[in-house]
Parts: structure tokens; C-alpha cells; sequence
């Protein structure tokens, strides 16, 4: 602010007054947002445990509904975490792996048990159901607004395909297969 001379002692304690006045809004609005920042940060880390809480108890269902694997698709994960660092992926895409890989078989929830449990060796036409599991675990985790639902139905369409060509379902080769399918 200015004041011209000579100045009025009034007006100088009333300009000093606002200015005082107006410096103390700007800290608690900066005390205020500090607030407010530190309370979303609490809120998303909420939110992103329940979220995480929700992805390992469905994968949990999973390998219920495939009978006992031996903790499969906590393995599986911690491998698919591994292996990202092992290529150079940032730890937010390491982790996201690590949250979207126990997921790639929710598909199997659709293959009818007498194919899923089914002892022996399978048919060719049982093989061929069991193989839609891929294509049925992209249709039911896509579209999500979830980042790392979306990343488990590309994994989840994606885990069988291989290298040479020879996977499933879309008999995909080399690096046409999703980073997160490899």
C-alpha cells in the first residue's frame, strides 16, 4: 500500500490495520488448505486400501472357486511385481501389477466345474471352454473407473498369450502382447 506525505496518523493505523488483517486471512487460508490437503491425502489412502482390500478378497474368491492352489495368485503377483522392476517399470506401474495380477483368472468363474475340476486331461472341447476364461475375465473387469480393474482385464485377457504365438485367445506375438500380459 501507499501513503502519500505528509501522512495522516489515522489512515496509517487504518491501512497497517487492513493490511494486518487481510496477512492473517492469507495464513489461515494457507493453514486452512494445508488442512484440507492433508484430509484428501487421508481420504484417497482410504480409498486405495478398500480398493486394494476388495481386488485380494475377489482373489481370494478365485482361488476358492479353483480349488486349493497354494496361494497362486499372491505368488503370481509378487512375481508380476518382480519381474516389472526386473524390465525398469516405475513403482506406481510395479504396484499397480502387483494390485491388477490377482485377477487374471476371474474369468474361470464361468468354466463349468466338471471341466475346471476335472482330473484328468481335457477334451478338445473342454479345453476350448476353459480357454474362454480370458476373454470372460476382460468382459467382466472392463470398463471400470478403476485403474487398476482396467489393467487386471488386460491381464486378465492377455496371461495366456505367449511369445512364439501360440497363446490365447487372440494368438498374439512378441510385443503385440500387453507388458502387463507378458
Amino acid at each position: 500500500d501507499f501513503l502519500t506525505k505528509p501522512f495522516d496518523a489515522t489512515e496509517l493505523k487504518a491501512r497497517v490495520g487492513n493490511l494486518l488483517a487481510i496477512r492473517m486471512a492469507q495464513v489461515e487460508l494457507a493453514d486452512q488448505a494445508k488442512h484440507l490437503a492433508r484430509e484428501v491425502e487421508k481420504a484417497t489412502a482410504h480409498l486405495l486400501a478398500r480398493e486394494e482390500e476388495i481386488i485380494w478378497r475377489l482373489a481370494r474368491a478365485i482361488e476358492y472357486r479353483d480349488g486349493d492352489t497354494g496361494e497362486h495368485v499372491s505368488r503370481v503377483a509378487t512375481i508380476c511385481q518382480i519381474i516389472g522392476e526386473g524390465l525398469g517399470l516405475n513403482a506406481d506401474q510395479c504396484r499397480m501389477i502387483y494390485l491388477a495380477a490377482p485377477l487374471h483368472d476371474v474369468g474361470k468363474i464361468g468354466v463349468p466345474d466338471a471341466i475346471l475340476l476335472k482330473p484328468g486331461p481335457l477334451t478338445v472341447e473342454e479345453r476350448a471352454e476353459m480357454e474362454k476364461h480370458a476373454e470372460r475375465g476382460r468382459r467382466i473387469l472392463e470398463g471400470s473407473t478403476s485403474d487398476v480393474v482396467r489393467l487386471a482385464a488386460e491381464i486378465a485377457e492377455s496371461h495366456h498369450e505367449r511369445w512364439d504365438g501360440t497363446g490365447y485367445p487372440k494368438r498374439l506375438r512378441g510385443e503385440a502382447i500387453t507388458i502387463s500380459g507378458r
